[in-house]
């Protein structure tokens, strides 16, 4: 991996773990030479990692939909910023300019665009590596949901098993590092890609 999307909250959240996990994660990138890759904003957990990142030496590459940089107040000191025309073209451009993805803790918005790229790996789009950063137990009780998914029959195994939950940031690159891209949905015995 060169680069990893991380994606997370426009907001702090409840507890001060979530910024300090964010810190944490910020500096590890740096560290192990990863750039950041994220929502281009300058508020929240997403301002929070943009920030150490650039404090630490690294370089942080947004990208934020012209309707949300002022919502969102876009990063104006990232290394680089791209202005895209929609939320859509916002995930594609994450997607296509990173090499894994990484949830912390956030919204809906941050679900939506781990469930998106998870479901392109699925299908077979790309074979980066995916995790959920569990700080303190935020993402426990998805997990339990997403055990149930698999239980319930709308979901194989090899595609609940491929995404790494970890609750700190070592651990996940960890993991994510030792990544193999699973087959995907479509069974081979139905000649189907």
């Amino acid at each position: 991996m060169r680069r990893v999307c991380v994606f997370c909250g426009s907001s702090f959240g409840a507890r001060p773990a979530y910024t300090e996990a964010a810190r944490a994660l910020g500096r590890l990138l740096v560290d192990r030479e990863l750039e950041l890759v994220y929502g281009g904003g300058n508020v929240g957990l997403m301002g929070v990692i943009a920030d150490e990142v650039l404090a630490a030496g690294g370089r942080a590459i947004g990208v934020i939909p012209d309707s949300m940089v002022t919502r969102e107040v876009a990063h104006t000191g990232l290394t680089e910023l791209h202005v895209v025309d929609s939320m859509h073209a916002r995930k594609a451009l994450m997607a296509e300019l990173s090499d894994g993805f990484i949830a912390m803790p956030g919204g809906i918005g941050t679900l939506d665009e781990l469930f998106e790229v998870w479901t392109w790996s699925q299908i077979g789009i790309h074979a980066k590596p995916l995790g959920f950063l569990d700080v303190e137990g935020y993402y426990t009780h998805l997990q339990v949901f997403l055990d149930h998914v698999a239980a319930e029959g709308f979901m194989r195994a090899r595609h609940r098993t491929m995404v790494a939950v970890e609750a700190d940031p070592v651990g996940l690159l960890s993991a994510m590092g030792g990544f193999e891209a699973p087959e995907t949905i479509w069974d081979h015995e139905v000649g189907k890609r």
